[in-house]
């Protein structure tokens, strides 16, 4: 996991903060000063948050759960299917559903009506509707797609949530609090940060600044995903060994045990000769 270098942060424009009229007081602890009426993030603030952040992501990724990543803002979705794709992990670019998570048991039933179309388009059911009904079917499944499509293997609630601009996000920070689920955020200077779990004080309009916290946000998570692996391994070929060990321990006893029936009866027979 690389750790975020100063100038790095400095030259991405992640201390970039809103106008000084826009901040949100709860910010203060993380606002270096103030230069032409813009609030400056204190980026050696930011840098131990990120490693905070990433070292929490990187455990709940190696236990195997899931992080949901949100951004819908035009600046970010890109950024963010891109770096999380390269996860597996289950994220949100378009517009947020609400009631997501709260009520879950609904959005599962919508990706499981998902599959059964997928289903009904492959077996040839859709082939016996007529052209309007498999035309409203499709677009019906397109609407789904565009919105849950990159949820589909989540099968429960994430054990977190990742959001860029928890002010425009505001709902699914709402739910995952809700439900007590811990969120991680890049949080600027015009949010209130009182509802974050793990606060990544930084500039949440910049391209550059939010590729950069993406980015070192993904590459924790495959780094524990990365270790998850190798504990599988070791653990299977620990298991194996045992296993290997266990059927050699049975052989031999059991290659003992006809030896020893055998000398038993070579005994009975000699007792029998002398009779």
């Amino acid at each position: 996991m690389a750790n975020l270098k100063f100038d790095e942060l400095l030259e991405a424009g992640v201390h970039f903060g809103h106008l000084k009229r826009k901040w949100n007081p709860a910010m203060a602890p993380y606002i270096f000063d103030e230069k032409k009426g813009i609030h400056i993030i204190d980026l050696n603030k930011t840098i131990i948050k990120i490693e905070e952040a990433a070292n929490a992501m990187k455990q709940i990724a190696k236990s195997g759960r899931k992080i949901l990543f949100v951004a819908t803002k035009k600046q970010a979705k890109d950024i963010l299917e891109t770096k999380v794709t390269e996860t597996r992990m289950p994220f949100i670019s378009e517009r947020w559903p609400g009631g997501m998570l709260t009520n879950f048991k609904t959005t599962r039933k919508t990706i499981r009506k998902m599959s059964t179309i997928d289903k009904m388009m492959k077996d040839g059911t859709a082939d016996t509707m007529s052209k309007r009904e498999r035309l409203q079917m499709t677009r019906q499944r397109q609407k789904m797609e565009k919105i849950f499509g990159c949820v589909v293997d989540m099968s429960r609630l994430p054990a977190a949530i990742f959001i860029v601009d928890i002010k425009k996000e505001h709902i699914a920070l709402a739910e995952a609090k809700n439900l007590g689920i811990p969120v991680f955020a890049m949080v600027d200077t015009n949010s209130n940060p009182s509802g974050v779990d793990f606060i990544i004080p930084s500039n949440d309009d910049a391209t550059k600044s939010i590729e950069l916290v993406l980015t070192s946000m993904c590459d924790a998570v495959k780094e524990g995903l990365g270790e998850r692996k190798v504990s599988k391994e070791k653990a299977d070929a620990e298991s194996q060994k045992a296993k290997v060990a266990k059927e050699e321990a049975e052989a031999k006893a059991k290659q003992e045990a006809e030896a020893k029936a055998k000398e038993a009866e070579v005994v009975a027979e000699k007792a029998e000769e002398k009779k």
